[in-house]
């Protein structure tokens, strides 16, 4: 487990390092080795109002930042260089396209996920069915389409699914709310190794469950017994074989502490 501090907004690494993304007035990313877990430095955000996700990207050795406040994405390059661009619609979650390198958004109060360049140009907006309500995370696949979870409180359907390039359904995990084996109450973010298989923090019920690229279920790899916090952000360090889980501590309706831990997966 690394250092708790102030609530964590997300997690990613990038070659031997980890990024924790934490909510506070400056040096908001900490950087820790890989292999020792020592902290090494600070990377600060400019302009930043309210962060709800991070990623990186290997290609371009870069972290890719969501604020959802300011409705835009920061690129913050490993020497602290800055820059940002517009969403126009409030961001949720990021990842990278492995082969094309590009940004997907998924905007989770609009429904729609965004593809953009590396340097923040829209590539395309992708309307999602209503039958996907709160979409919170969506990775694209090679085939280039998507794998996303989808569904909060109230809502009929918590799910995983994947989509074709244009946004519709072509297959689907479970359906109704549950604490049951298969069952998720609120599906909140999603991993993916080199295979395709799909890592989901499943928030409410506290644990992380593994899924085949055809989404069936394989397992738990995080136990509610393993999680005393709900997870909220995943990232999966394929080559180490390292998965880093956000959790963070609310009380009386406000986040007051985070931490990430690290699981052998």
């Amino acid at each position: 487990m690394l250092p708790e501090g102030a609530p964590v907004a997300g997690v990613t690494s990038l070659r031997d390092e980890i990024y924790i993304l934490r909510g506070k007035d400056a040096n908001q990313v900490e950087v820790y080795n890989a292999i020792t877990y020592c902290l090494l430095r600070f990377l600060t955000v400019p302009g930043a109002r309210a962060f709800t996700d991070m990623t990186a990207c290997e290609y371009f050795l870069c972290l890719y930042i969501c604020d959802s406040i300011a409705e835009c994405v920061h690129r913050l390059d490993l020497i602290d260089n800055a820059t940002k661009w517009p969403v126009y619609d409030v961001p949720c979650t990021l990842s990278v396209n492995a082969h094309k390198h590009s940004v997907v958004v998924t905007c989770n109060k609009a429904g729609k996920i965004k593809e953009f360049s590396p340097g923040g140009d829209l590539l395309r907006e992708v309307a999602l069915p209503d039958e996907v309500v709160n979409p919170w995370h969506a990775i694209q696949l090679a085939s280039g389409g998507f794998i996303a979870c989808h569904g909060t409180y109230g809502d009929p359907i918590h799910r995983v699914c994947t989509m074709n390039a244009d946004g519709r359904v072509s297959r689907s995990h479970v359906d109704g709310p549950g604490s049951e084996v298969c069952q998720y109450d609120v599906p909140y973010h999603l991993a993916v190794d080199d295979n395709e298989y799909v890592f989901v923090a499943d928030r409410n019920n506290r644990r992380v469950t593994l899924l085949s690229p055809t989404l069936e279920y394989k397992g738990e790899v995080v136990s509610p017994d393993q999680m005393n916090w709900k997870p909220y952000r995943l990232c999966l360090d394929a080559q180490r074989r390292r998965l880093y889980v956000t959790a963070n501590e609310r009380r009386d309706g406000n986040y007051t502490l985070g931490r990430v831990v690290v699981f052998r997966v």
